[in-house]
């Protein structure tokens, strides 16, 4: 059974459950629409806006607030700067971390509530858990960046998160935090599979971010992998990749 929204969050939402539960599913549509009036860039009522027009203090944004901070702290020093809440204009902007952390917390509130085979996907940040109707492992398309209709490779995330980034979909929004002029025109897509979708979205834009370095920065970080496409669409994959390409 399929629930989706494409009204929340400037993305589409789909959650995919073997067994029908809408209940649950308007649960996690209320969640994922209370992260969106909180951590909006584009609402004019949410707390980043209000962070960033200096008519809220970060510390008054309560406990998911400082969650989101947490692990973008975290990122930022795993990644040795290159994951950022900070746009080259100097305002906040967490959204490399909310999609992820939101999918994190929302798979956590399906087990507690007794559901254990599902897909949630938000525009490309994918988490799973157990088998899927027919009793198989869960499958993602990675796309191919250059024709949005084929897709380039199979991944079976075995419980895992999986994050892309890149500019195909989206365009032009992920920054280098050291140099605001780089194009990061060298990869055009990165894939990231970590044990949470929170990791796998932080560590996949940071690597974007870093431009060819990236694939051999996910090489490096204990159990994390990758697959990275470039602009003459050269794939690269880590080494602990194929694992992920097997049923």
């Amino acid at each position: 059974m399929e629930y989706v929204r494409t009204d929340i969050m400037g993305m589409p939402i789909r959650l995919t459950f073997v067994e029908e539960n809408a209940e649950v599913a308007k649960e996690l549509f209320t969640f994922f629409n209370e992260v969106d009036e909180q951590f909006s860039t584009y609402k004019a009522t949410s707390d980043v806006s209000k962070i960033n027009t200096g008519s809220l203090n970060a510390t008054e944004c309560g406990a998911r607030m400082r969650e989101v901070l947490m692990y973008a702290e975290l990122g930022n020093i795993k990644s040795k700067g290159f994951f950022s809440v900070t746009r080259p204009d100097g305002t906040f902007d967490p959204s490399g971390v909310v999609k992820g952390w939101a999918l994190f917390k929302a798979k956590n509130l399906l087990h507690e509530r007794g559901v254990q085979n599902f897909m949630l996907n938000a525009a490309g940040d994918i988490a799973t858990s157990g088998l899927n109707r027919e009793g198989k492992e869960w499958s993602v398309g990675i796309r191919n960046p250059f024709t949005k209709t084929e897709i380039v490779k199979v991944v079976y995330p075995h419980g895992h998160g999986v994050a892309t980034s890149g500019t195909y979909e989206r365009g032009s929004h992920i920054y280098n935090p050291f140099n605001a002029n780089d194009s990061l025109a060298e990869i055009v897509s990165m894939t990231v599979i970590a044990p949470c979708v929170l990791h796998a979205d932080i560590y996949a834009t940071a690597a974007f971010a870093m431009g060819s370095a990236g694939i051999s920065f996910i090489e490096s970080m204990y159990e994390l992998e990758g697959y990275s496409i470039d602009r003459n669409g050269v794939a690269t994959m880590t080494s602990g990749f194929a694992y992920y390409t097997q049923p």
